[in-house]
């Protein structure tokens, strides 16, 4: 009796995905085998393999019609097929399958010993699309017909992926760089590198490995990239959320893009038409102020009103809730959470009610989905009508009659307290916020603060622009301070701080509080500390002089839109103000670095911090 375990996967994940399961284990159990089948469907993946299944298993059958990752098979035979030939003859592809793996395992001329080589690489084109992949894809090809070990990272139109960790690198005989297009290097010191183009890579990956094992040439230590340091730590970040957080955190994610380009088209309209734009009709998109156009296809100041507030900040809290919901229970939770997402929008309780919506909808679908059992002839109708009915109904009955009043109510009180606020209570409000921004550069206690500003920015029936406005303003400060202090107090930096320091400057105008985080890392007892006082003290200013802000992202490259801010001259009199005493403040705790004697001003590193 042989052991096999299986895949089962379809573009819907419905019913082809079960279908061919079923097929496969009345095939196998016909035939005396024992099997066991993952399903890779719409409601997540189920009766997952375990390591000691897939190392048990005689064979490994992939029944799919899409792409199934199969680097946990390695060493195992594996067989492909379609869902289709599943269905139709589950018995034949389990004989195909053990034919196949009787095959492999004969016994073949022993080649001569080689010692397995580790290999990584980086594919790159100017378009970022077919050279990228075809080159990481002859690259692949060529190091597996040598018996060598290779992992490819494509910097494509889509960005990074297959990403190299520092372990791939450190693990790495050489490494393979096949680009026409720039590729930094900085993170290959002290490995043979060997550069070639994607052309060289796609007719003839073989070749270039070989050439790079023979004339690779080990890449000098130099200057950090600290701008893919700061990306690295935010993906870093990422993939160590767990929890509700984790969930949070992505309905977040997919929440900003509507949010930030929602609120650039409302500046933008500002800019146009003036703050009258704001009144109109909702029913008919019709505008109602004396002087202006009634027809926003024929008001250009209009038209982006209608953009950014009736479309991108009008799906914002139905898309918060549904990705948390998503985040939680995979696809089946979407609707649910979209729909409770609206119903807190309409409801009144906005940001508030979109997240409670989110997490209810979420765990309700992940309980619905293991806690009701179909047949397996049944099981494609539960992703797309049972879980999504029952979550919806359950959500919707829930949010209307339990969760909308009271919170609405508290959403109301926190909005008219925080609009009461001036002087001395609105300073002490923003000093709040901006030791929150600074302590963990980009971590939760940054995003809580954000996340909070936000909600309030972004509330349909009573907006609050004035803890968007201490949020980007003490986030930028952290990462601008530190620029300005590695140009006014050098002997305090190293050479690569120093350099680090003009991406810095960058970084902070865009507000990204983690282009302080390289820093932080390297001296975090005096950066950190020195980073809260300065954005401690530009939010309290922001909230001292009353200044509100429009939109919820975009740094220094939104503010000078016209009503972005509502006081410019005070709101860059109080970033400046942060940004100085951050650099005072790293003056007095950091100390000058002693440095070895008789270096050049490039090798200089520091020796021990003078106490």
């Amino acid at each position: 009796m042989a052991k096999i375990v299986a895949i089962t996967s379809c573009p819907t994940g419905i019913a082809h995905t079960f279908m061919a399961a079923e097929s496969l284990k009345r095939g196998a159990e016909a035939l005396g085998h024992s099997i066991k089948v993952e399903t890779q469907g719409s409601v997540g993946t189920q009766d997952t393999l375990t390591p000691a299944d897939i190392q048990n298993a005689d064979v490994v059958i992939i029944a799919a019609d899409t792409k199934v990752d199969q680097s946990r098979f390695a060493g195992r035979p594996v067989y492909e097929t379609s869902t289709n030939a599943a269905i139709k003859d589950g018995q034949s592809v389990v004989k195909n399958a053990l034919r196949a793996a009787a095959a492999e395992a004969a016994p073949a001329p022993a080649p001569a010993a080689t010692a397995t080589k580790h290999i990584v690489a980086i594919t790159s084109c100017p378009t970022g699309i077919a050279h990228t992949f075809m080159a990481a894809e002859g690259l692949e090809k060529g190091a597996e017909a040598l018996g060598y070990k290779i992992k490819v990272e494509t910097q494509g139109s889509v960005g990074a992926q297959n990403t190299l960790t520092s372990a791939d690198i450190a693990a790495a005989d050489v490494v393979v760089i096949a680009a026409d297009a720039k590729v930094d290097t900085g993170r290959f010191a002290g490995k043979p590198v060997y550069e070639t183009s994607t052309n060289a890579a796609i007719n003839d990956g073989q070749a270039v490995i070989k050439n790079a094992l023979a004339q690779a040439t080990t890449q000098k230590a130099g200057a950090k990239d600290y701008v893919a340091e700061v990306q690295a730590a935010k993906a870093a970040r990422s993939q160590s959320r767990r929890g509700p957080y984790k969930h949070l955190m992505t309905g977040v994610s997919y929440m900003i893009p509507f949010v930030v380009a929602g609120g650039i088209m409302i500046a933008l309209a500002f800019a146009v038409g003036g703050y009258k734009i704001a009144f109109f009709d909702t029913s008919n998109l019709t505008v109602l102020v004396t002087g202006f156009t009634a027809n926003p296809l024929q008001s250009l100041g209009a038209a982006l009103f209608v953009i950014g507030a009736k479309a991108g900040f009008l799906l914002y809290v139905p898309i918060l809730a549904g990705f948390i919901a998503y985040s939680i229970a995979d696809r089946p939770g979407i609707a649910p959470g979209m729909i409770g997402g609206v119903i807190a929008s309409l409801g009144g309780s906005g940001f508030l009610g979109a997240i409670i919506a989110g997490f209810l909808a979420g765990y309700t679908i992940y309980w619905l989905n293991r806690g009701i059992k179909l047949p397996r002839n049944l099981a494609g109708i539960m992703p797309v009508l049972v879980l999504p009915v029952l979550g919806s109904l359950i959500v919707g009955l829930i949010m209307i009659f339990v969760v909308s009043v009271p919170v609405s109510f508290l959403n109301q009180a926190l909005i008219g307290w925080l609009k009461g606020l001036q002087g001395v209570n609105a300073a002490i409000l923003g000093l709040i916020i901006g030791l929150m921004m600074a302590f963990d550069m980009g971590g939760p206690v940054n995003k809580a603060a954000y996340a909070f500003a936000t909600g309030l920015l972004l509330d349909p029936h009573n907006p609050v622009y004035l803890p968007m406005a201490m949020s980007m303003a003490a986030g930028m400060t952290p990462p601008l301070g530190l620029a300005l202090a590695t140009v006014l107090f050098k002997d305090r930096f190293t050479h690569d701080e120093r350099e680090a320091g003009k991406a810095a400057w960058v970084l902070g105008a865009s507000f990204i509080t983690e282009g302080a985080i390289p820093f932080a890392a390297e001296d975090p007892f005096r950066v950190i500390p020195s980073i809260m006082i300065g954005s401690a003290v530009t939010g309290a200013l922001v909230g001292l002089f009353g200044i509100g802000l429009h939109v919820p992202h975009g740094g220094i490259w939104v503010m000078f839109i016209p009503g972005v801010v509502s006081n410019l001259p005070l709101y860059t009199l109080s970033i400046v103000i942060g940004t100085v005493v951050t650099a005072a403040a790293l003056f007095v705790l950091k100390r000058p670095l002693a440095v070895q004697e008789g270096a050049t001003e490039e090798e200089k590193v520091p020796v021990a911090a003078v106490a």
